[in-house]
């Protein structure tokens, strides 16, 4: 058998090609969601991604006789690390061709780098920070991808355990919600009741509200807040908030974004958030290697203005702790379930949520959830 040789990505023309890589091994598939070129090269670029102020990387690219057969990003995040306490090098971007020899060396040269710089564990796949795809899928391989989240051939978990010495280290659970035609009783009744009782209130924003007024920002400080004690999280710092909001709100549908206030503050205080998105799965896979031109921005355009999707992403959603024992999420549905059945979306699409994390999967009982995907971050010790 030929040999696998490792290299380092150094160029630009490098950084291209660890990037394409993908839409190569994963041409024609009907489930994957692949990124587009221009979100990844801005992430992966050590001069545009606000997370290397506090995280450090390398990429390396899997060839055999001259063809590329696998790729990885080796991240490490010195703000996590320090968070939880752990010596973690984790591994993300990962993709390599059903050879045992490829993922082997591919998860070496990310061990090695690790231990270099004095680290104890190899974990993921994960990115710089949660605002990146994590987990691979282990379980549900016929359902479509999204954008949020990682899609892989069923063989990548296979590989997994023929390595030897990777373990689990955490689980997500995803969920299929079917949109009910009305709001359920039990949301309607809920959400009068805290309106009453407790002053909270749904507030749409407009664009100059979000980009001239501060609320794009707070909107992600909220997130921080509600995610804050999420596995491997970091807090996003302001930078990084900034970039968040000029790369999804330009974009977004904000009749399907829903915040809600607690009017006992003045001004009116944040205190849950849900942004939602049509599923732009299909019309990424329309985007020629990831790219807007010629005609991707186009599929893109009919997905998120015209809603041709009849599934709707659950974003990102969080309400502040103290409020959530309150019902503050049935205001955020009643909201939400009328305009998504307007539109016509027929099911939503919870992305990733950590399996233990029960107060959140309670809240979509009344509607009927169907788990249909598992995924998995792997852990092993350095020696």
């Amino acid at each position: 058998m030929s040999v696998i040789t490792i290299k380092k990505v150094e160029t630009k023309r490098d950084l291209k090609h660890f990037i394409d890589f993908h839409y190569s091994l994963y041409k024609g598939n009907a489930y994957d969601a692949p990124n587009l070129y221009s979100d990844d090269l801005a992430t992966l670029s050590k001069d545009k991604n606000a997370a290397f102020e506090f995280c450090e990387s390398e990429y390396y690219i899997a060839y055999r006789e001259g063809k590329i057969v696998g790729r990885v990003a080796a991240i490490i995040n010195h703000k996590a690390n320090k968070k939880w306490d752990r010596k973690v090098v984790r591994f993300g971007w990962i993709d390599f061709i059903d050879d045992i020899e490829v993922s082997k060396a591919l998860l070496q040269a990310v061990e090695d780098y690790g231990r270099q710089k004095g680290m104890t564990e190899i974990v993921g796949p994960l990115g710089f920070t949660d605002m990146d795809p994590e987990g691979m899928l282990i379980w549900g391989y016929d359902q479509l991808g999204t954008m949020a989240t990682i899609y892989n051939y069923p063989y990548y978990p296979e590989h997994m355990e023929r390595l030897g010495g990777f373990e689990k280290d955490n689980d997500y659970v995803e969920f299929k919600l079917f949109v009910p035609k009305e709001v359920p009783e039990k949301y309607a009744k809920i959400a009068q009741m805290i309106e009453r009782r407790y002053n909270l209130h749904v507030r749409k924003l407009t664009r100059h509200e979000i980009f001239k007024e501060g609320y794009g920002q707070k909107v992600f400080q909220i997130l921080n807040e509600c995610f804050k004690d999420l596995y491997s999280y970091s807090e996003l710092t302001p930078r990084q908030i900034d970039q968040y909001v000029k790369m999804y709100m330009p974009m977004a549908d904000l009749s399907l974004f829903t915040f809600i206030e607690d009017w006992n503050f003045e001004p009116h205080k944040i205190v849950g958030v849900g942004l939602t998105l049509p599923s732009l799965t299909k019309a990424l896979q329309k985007c020629r290697k990831g790219r807007l031109w010629p005609f991707g921005w186009w599929h893109l355009l009919k997905a998120i203005k015209y809603h041709k999707t009849n599934i709707v992403d659950l974003y990102l959603v969080g309400i502040m702790p103290e409020y959530r024992k309150k019902g503050a999420n049935a205001l955020l549905f009643s909201d939400l379930i009328p305009r998504y059945a307007a539109y016509g979306f027929e099911w939503g699409e919870t992305n990733v949520e950590m399996e233990t994390n029960a107060n959140v999967q309670s809240q979509w009982e009344v509607l009927n959830p169907v788990m249909h995907k598992r995924r998995r971050c792997y852990k092993k010790t350095i020696e």
